[in-house]
């Protein structure tokens, strides 16, 4: 089980819209806290703030939980937004880490319901 944030889907369509996925596969759907964490996460506030792309088939956004981009195992809060064929989710963890982020001109205040994901 994974902890994290599922982001609403209302909200999903309208960033879509606003943020069109580079790569054939579509993710954008929620926030990791943990992995085989034993208690959902508590409500928050957050906000799109940034996006990273390797140009080879892993976009994401970066968000803040509670004003912060960082995810206590040394991470950064992200969404994995598109993905081309073959590439993982998870990818996007390796990508912040040796590509950093590129800050938005202004934060996208986003809602997220805590959740546990599988």
């Amino acid at each position: 089980m994974t902890n994290g944030w599922t982001l609403d889907r209302g909200e999903r369509d309208t960033l879509l819209r606003d943020h069109p996925p580079r790569y054939a596969e579509v993710v954008a759907d929620h926030v990791t806290l943990d992995v085989r964490g034993s208690e959902p996460p508590h409500a928050v506030k957050a906000a799109i703030v940034g996006r990273t792309d390797d140009d080879s088939g892993v976009e994401a956004l970066v968000v803040t939980i509670d004003g912060s981009v960082d995810r206590p195992d040394g991470s950064t809060y992200h969404i994995t937004w598109s993905l081309e064929p073959g590439r993982k989710a998870r990818e996007s963890n390796d990508v912040l880490k040796e590509r950093g982020w590129k800050e938005l001109d202004h934060p996208v205040p986003i809602t997220l319901s805590p959740a546990r994901l599988r």
